[in-house]
Order: C-alpha cells, then structure tokens, then sequence
C-alpha cells in the first residue's frame, strides 16, 4: 500500500515533505507540538493545522496520554501524586500564609475535562492547597455543578465528548457571569485563543503542564 505523503511548513521558509507514517511519529513522541506545523496534501483546500484534523487528533491525544503515565509512574509510593506535581501540606511559614491569601480570593474551583486521571491529579494538588475542588467529565456534569456550586474558577478544556468546550464556555458565562475561566488544551491556536479570550476566557495553560503551572495561574488572577 503506498502511504500518503503530507508538505509540512514550520515557521518562515522551512519545508519538507514526509510520508504518513512519519508525520504520525512525530505527533505521537512529541516532536511536533499543536500550533507549531501547517501541513497540506492533495485533496485539501489549503494548508492546515494537523490539530484540526480528525485524521490526526488521536495522534495528540496519543502524546498527551503519554506524559499522563510519565507523571503517574514518577509518583511517590505513598501519595496519589507524581514527582512533577507533589505539593507539601500547607505550613505555616511565610509561602503558605500567602497562599491563604490567594484562597480567601479563589475557592471554590471546577475542572471540565474528560481526562479522569488528569482531573484526579489537578484535584489533589488544588485540595492540598486549601482550595474546594469538583471535576465533571462531561458538559452535563459541568452544568450540574455550575448551578449548585457557582465555582469562583473554572478550568475548561476545549475537547469535550458531548460538546464543543469553546461553545460551552459561553454558556458558563451566562449561568455565572462572576465565575473566572482557564482554557486547558492541547489544540490551542491563536485563532483559538482569540476566539475564547472574545467569549469570556481569561487564560490558557497548554497541556501537558505541572502542579505548579495551575498554581501559578490562580496567582496571576490575584496581581
């Protein structure tokens, strides 16, 4: 069977062309990145981002749930979080009574993702910090939870399986206006995030990310 090939363009006058096989690799071991190539072939009406590409999503979605088994098998043996993530317990010394203020300001906090190992994970590093956590997996969960819960922040991804999380993300603007909104993805673009900052976003974290980049976020919301 002969594979397709795809032209490929990384920033200003850097081309080649590579078969599908290779193109897949490169996405799947991390070596191309969402938001760094535009790919074409024939049968295409122009250029694009492979992360827009059905064809090609599952091969982000392959590199990401790589790096979520790297942080869970970098995990201390007696705690639910791995190496990159672990936060010790609130102390009191000056870093934390600082923390204490950044909780009197955020508190209550949901994540919308589908990931569950990724909600766990960013669920004990916020709850170890003070703060009261829910995750929903699905836009249904997540409107259940904005309604009881009126969540001081959101954390939304953008793929979600019963809906598109941008349009959602409309939606958590009209049931809680007051409620603060970062984008977490792996198929972030600058039109992308254009589009989200117009609806209502107030930031992004690109996946993967750490314990301490969510932390370092709800910080920025305080300056």
């Amino acid at each position: 069977m002969v594979e397709i090939k795809w032209d490929i363009k990384r920033g200003v006058g850097i081309y080649r062309q590579v078969f599908d096989s290779r193109l897949k690799s490169w996405i799947s071991t991390g070596k191309i990145k969402p938001g760094e190539v535009v790919v074409y072939r024939s049968g295409f009406s122009g250029w694009r981002k492979p992360e827009e590409l059905n064809e090609i999503i599952p091969y982000f979605r392959r590199y990401e749930k790589a790096q979520l088994r790297k942080l869970k098998r970098r995990k201390p043996a007696r705690s639910t979080l791995s190496e990159k993530t672990q936060i010790n317990p609130v102390r009191n010394t000056e870093s934390s009574r600082e923390e204490n203020k950044i909780s009197n300001g955020v508190k209550n906090i949901l994540i919308i993702d589908d990931e569950k190992d990724l909600c766990q994970l960013l669920g004990d590093t916020l709850s170890s910090r003070g703060y009261n956590v829910e995750s929903a997996n699905t836009r249904k969960e997540a409107i259940s939870s904005l309604k009881s819960r009126s969540p001081d922040l959101v954390f939304l991804d953008l793929k979600l399986p019963d809906g598109d999380g941008m349009k959602f993300l409309s939606k958590i603007r009209k049931i809680n206006p007051n409620t603060i909104v970062n984008i977490i993805t792996a198929y972030s673009s600058e039109e992308s995030r254009d589009e989200a900052r117009e609806l209502g976003a107030y930031g992004f974290i690109d996946k993967p990310f750490s314990g301490e980049d969510i932390l370092r976020s709800i910080r920025k919301l305080h300056r």
